[in-house]
C-alpha cells in the first residue's frame, strides 16, 4: 500500500505534511471517513435512539445497531455481548463493579500483574480491598515479561480473576494469553482482558480467545473519543447486574419492584454516544479495508529500524528492544524524559513522556518514567528521520548542562 495515499485521507497530515506523530499508544489519528459519519449522523439525522417512533429516530437507531454488529463482527462476538461504554477504562472497572463486587468473597484471589495500566490494575486492587479477597502478581522474567511459567507459580484453585493485558502499554509485549486463559479456565477462574493496546493492531477474535471479557477503546483504533467497548460472554452479562441506573435500561419500573433490559442494553444507561458508535464502526471497516496483515508487517518494519538506529546513540537505554508491536520505552541517561519532550516538540515529532498510567512497571523498571514512541501503519520512515534527530538534539542540548 502507498503510505503517502494513506496519510491523504488524514486532515492533520494533510495540514502538517512533516508532523511524526509517535503517539499512537494514546491516540491514533482519525481518517476523513470516520469524521464523515460523525458529521452526517448530526447534520442529518441527529436524534435519539430507541425510544422515538418518528422517521429519524428510526434511522439513528438502525445506524446505531448497525454500529453494533459491525464492531462485534470486528472481534468475533455476537451482537448482544457488544456493550458500549464511555472507553476501555469505563468497560474495565464495569467488570470489576458488577462482576467483581459480587463474586469476589473473603479469601478469594485475583490476579494479574505489574505491567497492567492503571485502568487494568486498580479497579480490582479495590474490589480486593473491599471484598478482603487477596490480590496476587505474576512476576514479570528478567525482560519484564509475562510468562505461562510464572503465570503458573500463582494459580491456584483460589483464583477466581485473571485481570491482565494482551499487549503492554509501556513495554509492547505480547502476552501468551490463550495458555493463560486455558489454565485460569481450568480452575475456574474467569478472565477479564485489557484489549487497548491490541484490538487496534492485530486480529483479535474472543471465540478463538475464549476470553469472559474484553474491553478496548474506539479512539485508539481511528475513531471517536468518548466510546469504547465491553464484550462479555452473554451467560456472565446476564448474570450481572448493572452499576449505573436510569433512562433505556429500565424494563419495569414499580413502586415497590425494578427489572433491566437483557444484556447489551442493561448495562447502557441514559443516552448512548450514537455518534461515537457510528464513528468506532467506520474505523473497524477502515482498519479491515487496510488489513492486519498489511498493520502488523508495518509497524514491525518500522520499529525494527527505529530500535536499530536508536541503538547506535550513546547514552540510550532501551528498555524493550524486543517487544512485538509497534511500541519502544526509553530513556536518555541524564535527560529527564518530560524535558526530552519538549525537545521532540520543537522537532515537531510527538512522542509521550512519564509514566503512562502504567507506574507500577515504571516502578519495576528503577526509573522516574519512560519516553515512549508507538508506531501506527500511517507513519513514514521520514518519521524514523525526525524522530532519530530529535533524540540527538534533546542529547546534545542537555549533554551541555
Amino acid at each position: 500500500m502507498d503510505i503517502n495515499e494513506i496519510r491523504q485521507e488524514f486532515q492533520i497530515f494533510r495540514n502538517e505534511p512533516n508532523l511524526a506523530y509517535l503517539d499512537n499508544a494514546a491516540m491514533a489519528l482519525k481518517p476523513d471517513r470516520v469524521i464523515r459519519a460523525i458529521d452526517d449522523y448530526y447534520q442529518n439525522y441527529g436524534v435519539n435512539v430507541h425510544r422515538g417512533v418518528y422517521r429519524l429516530s428510526y434511522q439513528a437507531t438502525d445506524k446505531y445497531e448497525e454500529a453494533r454488529t459491525t464492531i462485534a463482527n470486528f472481534i468475533g462476538a455476537k451482537f448482544e455481548e457488544v456493550v458500549f461504554t464511555r472507553g476501555a477504562s469505563s468497560a474495565l472497572n464495569l467488570v470489576a463493579l458488577s462482576y467483581g463486587m459480587v463474586n469476589i468473597n473473603d479469601g478469594d484471589e485475583v490476579i494479574t500483574t505489574e505491567l497492567e495500566h492503571h485502568s487494568s490494575h486498580m479497579p480490582w486492587f479495590n474490589v480486593c480491598k473491599v471484598k478482603n479477597a487477596k490480590l496476587k502478581y505474576i512476576p514479570l522474567d528478567k525482560d519484564g515479561r509475562i510468562t505461562v511459567e510464572n503465570f503458573k507459580t500463582v494459580l491456584t484453585n483460589k483464583t477466581k480473576v485473571v485481570a491482565i493485558n494482551y499487549v503492554s502499554n509501556v513495554m509492547g509485549y505480547i502476552t501468551p494469553i490463550r495458555e493463560i486463559i486455558k489454565l485460569a479456565h481450568e480452575v475456574g477462574a474467569i478472565v477479564t482482558l485489557d484489549g487497548a493496546q491490541a484490538v487496534p493492531h492485530m486480529k483479535v477474535d474472543v471465540k478463538e480467545l475464549d476470553c469472559d471479557f474484553l474491553s478496548f477503546s474506539g479512539h485508539k483504533m481511528c475513531g471517536p473519543t468518548g466510546i469504547g467497548v465491553l464484550y462479555g460472554k452473554y451467560n456472565l452479562l446476564e448474570k450481572m447486574e448493572p452499576v449505573e441506573f436510569g433512562g433505556d435500561m429500565a424494563d419495569t419500573v414499580k413502586l415497590t419492584s425494578q427489572t433491566y433490559k437483557l444484556p447489551p442494553y442493561k448495562f447502557e444507561t441514559g443516552t448512548p454516544n450514537v455518534a461515537g458508535a457510528i464513528g468506532l464502526a467506520k474505523a473497524c471497516e477502515y482498519i479491515n479495508e487496510i488489513g492486519f496483515d498489511f498493520i502488523v508487517e508495518r509497524e514491525r518494519k518500522l520499529r525494527t529500524l527505529a530500535v536499530e538506529r536508536l541503538s547506535q546513540i550513546e547514552d540510550v537505554v532501551i528498555y524493550n528492544k524486543d517487544a512485538e508491536t509497534g511500541i519502544i520505552s526509553f530513556n536518555i541517561n541524564g535527560v529527564h524524559p518530560h524535558d526530552a519532550a519538549s525537545v521532540f516538540d520543537n522537532n515537531n515529532v510527538c512522542i509521550r513522556a512519564g509514566h503512562h498510567c502504567a507506574q507500577l512497571i515504571t516502578s519495576w523498571l528503577k526509573t522516574i518514567g519512560t519516553i515512549r514512541a508507538s508506531f501506527y501503519f500511517y507513519n513514514r520512515e521520514e518519521d524514523i528521520d525526525l524522530f532519530i534527530n530529535a533524540v540527538k538534539d534533546a542529547k546534545d542540548f542537555f549533554g551541555k548542562f
